[in-house]
């Protein structure tokens, strides 16, 4: 486990701050204290520097994870979000769009969400922009990318895609082996 360079911190936090914006800021100096993001077999991990210190009697062979990860990266040097990190990016997004729930498990199942399965959006939200998608009893779901901004949403047929899916809770059930 080593710390990340300054290429992999730049990718990671470029992000994040997809979805979370300026609040990145809070995910690593945080009230209950200081948290980092550390990279082991390509998957960074976001962990306590309590945790850290405590990892370190293990050795590296040995170890298969620690903290939560947060994602990976490719061979291409790209950074994946995992949906293990959901529980931290809801809290602070900016841009939120709520499912009908009707639509909730489509998008459970890795479908994008259409115009029709739409609840409700953030104001404002741009175009290729992070959202956190949320079911409407304000339940963090997934995230994904808008396709459309606010605006255009208004306009749009009923099929249209709305948010490109990205993650959601349901891995955790069909890519259980791969999330560790």
């Amino acid at each position: 486990m080593r710390p990340l360079t300054d290429e992999e911190t730049k990718a990671l936090f470029e992000k994040v701050s997809k979805y979370i914006g300026e609040n990145i800021k809070l995910l690593v100096d945080r009230p209950d204290g200081v948290y980092c993001f550390r990279l082991h077999k390509d998957r960074v991990y976001y962990l306590s520097e309590k945790l850290l210190k405590l990892s370190t009697n293990i050795s590296r062979d040995k170890l298969i994870s620690v903290g939560t990860c947060f994602g990976k990266f490719t061979k291409t040097m790209k950074f994946r979000l995992h949906v293990t990190a959901l529980d931290y990016l809801a809290p602070y997004a900016k841009y939120k769009v709520w499912v009908k729930p009707g639509a909730e498990q489509s998008f459970l199942y890795g479908n994008h969400v259409l115009k029709s399965g739409l609840g409700r959006i953030t104001e404002n939200t741009s175009q290729y922009q992070g959202v956190v998608v949320y079911s409407m009893a304000d339940v963090p779901l997934g995230f994904g990318v808008a396709a459309k901004s606010t605006q255009d949403c208004r306009k749009l047929d009923p099929m249209a895609i709305v948010v490109f899916h990205q993650a959601d809770i349901g891995e955790y059930l069909r890519s259980e082996d791969t999330l560790t």
